[in-house]
Formats: C-alpha cells, structure tokens, sequence
C-alpha cells in the first residue's frame, strides 16, 4: 500500500520517515516533490561497465545550467529521505518529464534502512535548464509486508553527494 500526503506528513512528524528539511507546499496527495542538489556530475566519455566511470565534478550555478543530450548527469536530492519501515520509490515529476528530462528510468526503488540524499540518474532528450533547488521529482513511500530481519547497507546509501556506479567491482 501507497501512503498518502497527509500520512506521509504523520510519519515524518513521529519520525517514522525522514525527509529533511520537509516543505509542507512539498506535499502531494500520495508523494513528497523533492528538490535536485546544487552538487552535479556530468558524465562525458564512453562508459566501460568494466572500469570506473569518469567524471566532474560541478555545481549548478543560481542562474541555471543547461542539461545536453549527448551526457549522463547524477545529480542528487536536496533532501535527506529514507525510512526503516517504509519503502521509498523516487520518480521524475511528470512536469519535468514533459520537458524531456528522464529520471530514476531504472533505479527507482529504494531499500528499507538508511536515510540520506539520493543520486538521481538523470538523462535530457532536449537541452534543458535547470536550477539549483528546483521541485524535481517526486517520492513515494510504501508499507511493506513480511518479516524484514536484515538490516540493507549497501555501497550506495551511506552518501550525501552523487554517486557513480560501482558495478565495475563486480568483474
């Protein structure tokens, strides 16, 4: 089951779900609209999932920075969101779809456990502008069914910043 607005707002309030700093104008009625970190990378070059991925570094500038087809960007949530009881599943905004920038097109869903910013895959048919802040995707949150008698770290949620794939320790 789905939460809805008013018991996302209940959890975060008995601290049940994190979602730090909460904008009540943030609110939906089944989702929470969270906002793209100034802290940016931008992939350029080929990838080889066999190796570590390059990249830079960037910050996007108060007056905007313009998203080019042709490059991978990990950007991450201003906000820190998790929950040990509930379910997370991060999606682009259908607004911003409608613009031609793709979100979490395979990396959706989270895992119950730590709470923290984080990494947005993000892809722009089109070139597009976007700013430091701005209401970019939305997060769900589900309840869960079942014994859960493990607790899930992994190599991805324990950053604040964007993370590139670490697949290549896999080989």
């Amino acid at each position: 089951m789905i939460l809805t607005g008013q018991e996302i707002k209940k959890k975060v309030n008995e601290g049940s779900i994190t979602i730090e700093p909460f904008y009540m104008e943030s609110l939906n009625p089944n989702s929470y609209n969270y906002h793209l970190s100034p802290n940016l990378i931008i992939i350029e070059r080929r990838i080889d999932s066999k190796q570590k991925t390059e990249y830079k570094k960037v910050t996007i500038p108060e007056k905007g920075l313009i998203l080019v087809p042709s490059k991978l960007y990990l950007g991450s949530t201003s906000e820190i969101i998790g929950s040990m009881k509930y379910v997370t599943s991060l999606i682009g905004r259908s607004s911003i779809g409608r613009l031609g920038l793709f979100m979490q097109i395979t990396a959706d869903l989270g895992q119950l456990g730590q709470s923290h910013k984080w990494t947005l895959e993000m892809h722009v048919v089109k070139k597009l502008k976007v700013y430091p802040n701005m209401k970019i995707g939305q997060v769900s949150f589900w309840k869960t069914f079942g014994k859960n008698d493990f607790d899930y770290i992994d190599q991805y949620n324990m950053s604040n910043e964007p993370i590139i794939s670490k697949i290549y320790k896999e080989f």
